[in-house]
């Protein structure tokens, strides 16, 4: 078999029915526990974007905040969202708002486990699934295992498409060789990867926010442009989602299953990376990060890859294949299913500028989501040997294979290009929502006191052991240097009182 045939099998494996199903219970059950803070909570997470600063260990929150939607925001966003289209038809863009909507409560769960248990190595705070896994669980060999799945995942396989659709939307629109690009890349990826954490966090937080708004006003604009579309292109897609139209029929299938598919893998909620970031940010309390977690999934899918569907389907920019490769739509003929729809929309506002505009736009999204790979590779190669006196050989081998890996996945064809992203996401998303299930009541606990202390008119700071938590040793240190004084004004009224 060749290594298409082969990608594609295992991809199929990792993302059958199950996951689907897996996904969506472990959503569904922090959502209800929780009573959907998603919706409760929703001006407690913008609050939490910016109250956190940053510090000599962490990243500020709005920085965490950043550098999560920077991994979360890439070319699913755009290539992602027009494949799900064209395999799942309109219907498919649906299910992805049902899984983000859904998974900002495991965003949620996974951004706190990782603020519970996060480790102070090198001077950096780190944390992750892999640091949650052994300390919450005491499965090391399961902590392992994920580790390594994530360094499979951000170091080998998820740069792949990235650099792909960088090097493939700037020969569409410039002519430029795939191989010229991807070295460009690579030098300028280096150079800031090579700053440490607070770099790619600068980097992030000035970047991050000015895409996803300048995105989303050229969707606005093409809506107003294309108004009158608007209201059967919305029936369109809730239709098609519970299989009401008859033309889509013959795709209802695989409707559910790439509207999640593509919805996780933008997302990356449940994946378990966001937590990664999630455990760099300096914040008081688990539940304040873990809040500006879940927004981010709302940025994400709620705002740019809706804005991207509704770009594609407002202009009738796109193609609808069944599962025999056979024509159900065909609107935009000898243009592949990904950026391609994306920029033929746009040329209906500004003929030629589609190309330019998607190119530039996929260089940030896809790069922003390049340094957040190299961050959560760190943060698991530091898992593996921390305490090793080579770990600082081994991140720099890592950081080189990154590099590598820009090059290489620059100049590979599409299909599979996705299937090794897929392959990647899907192993740790695996493993991580397990380890989800494992440790809901911790989650719980922290939302608890969380509530419990802003109803007392306090702000909020964590001590592990109101929470019978065991093992978060280091939040002792924390609170003690840094957020000791926080309530004091607070406890001095009620006793003048």
């Amino acid at each position: 078999m060749d290594l298409l045939t082969i990608t594609g099998k295992l991809s199929g494996y990792l993302w059958g029915t199950v996951f689907i199903v897996l996904c969506m219970g472990v959503g569904i059950y922090f959502s209800v526990f929780m009573k959907f803070p998603q919706l409760r909570l929703i001006k407690d997470m913008l609050k939490q974007l910016f109250q956190g600063k940053s510090s000599d260990s962490g990243i500020s929150s709005f920085q965490g905040f950043a550098m999560a939607l920077g991994g979360r925001i890439g070319v699913g966003n755009i290539a992602g969202v027009a494949t799900a289209i064209c395999f799942g038809g309109p219907g498919a863009v649906f299910w992805m708002w049902v899984i983000a909507f859904l998974g900002a409560g495991a965003a949620f769960a996974e951004s706190v486990l990782g603020q519970i248990w996060k480790e102070e190595i090198g001077g950096e705070y780190r944390g992750g699934p892999a640091y949650y896994i052994q300390k919450g669980t005491g499965l090391k060999f399961f902590a392992i295992l994920f580790a390594i799945a994530a360094i499979i995942a951000n170091g080998f396989t998820g740069p792949t498409i990235q650099a792909f659709n960088i090097a493939d939307s700037v020969k569409n629109a410039f002519g430029i060789d795939p191989l010229i690009t991807g070295i460009c890349v690579a030098v300028i990826f280096a150079s800031i990867i090579f700053g440490g954490m607070k770099r790619i966090g600068k980097f992030a937080e000035l970047v991050v926010p000015f895409m996803a708004v300048v995105y989303i006003i050229l969707t606005i604009v093409i809506l107003g442009v294309n108004f009158q579309n608007v209201p059967s292109m919305f029936a369109l897609i809730f239709k098609c989602a519970f299989n009401a139209e008859a033309i889509f029929g013959g795709v209802f299938g695989g409707t559910i299953m790439w509207g999640v598919k593509r919805g996780v893998y933008s997302s990356e909620a449940g994946m378990g990376s966001g937590a990664q970031a999630a455990a760099a940010a300096e914040v008081s309390h688990p539940a304040k990060q873990g809040l500006a977690q879940s927004f981010s999934v709302y940025v994400d899918t709620l705002f740019v890859c809706t804005a991207t569907a509704l770009m594609i389907l407002s202009t009738g920019s796109y193609n609808v294949v069944d599962p025999n490769n056979n024509f159900i739509i065909h609107n935009v003929p000898n243009v592949e299913a990904g950026t391609g729809y994306t920029q033929a929309a746009i040329d209906t506002l500004i003929p030629g500028f589609g190309s330019a505009f998607i190119a530039i736009a996929i260089f940030f999204f896809a790069f922003t989501t390049l340094l957040s790979f190299s961050f959560y590779t760190e943060s698991n190669v530091a898992y593996l040997f921390k305490g090793n006196r080579y770990l600082k050989h081994i991140t720099l081998i890592m950081k080189l294979v990154l590099i590598g890996m820009i090059v290489f996945g620059s100049v590979k064809s599409a299909a599979v290009a996705w299937n090794m992203a897929d392959i990647g996401v899907g192993l740790m998303a695996w493993l991580n929502l397990i380890a989800l299930i494992m440790l809901r009541k911790p989650v719980l606990a922290i939302l608890k006191d969380y509530e419990k202390q802003k109803s007392m008119g306090l702000d909020p700071v964590f001590n592990p052991k109101d929470c019978g938590i065991e093992g978060a040793d280091l939040w002792l240190d924390i609170v003690k240097k840094k957020y000791s004084h926080l309530n004091n004004d607070v406890v001095e009224k009620k006793i003048v009182n």
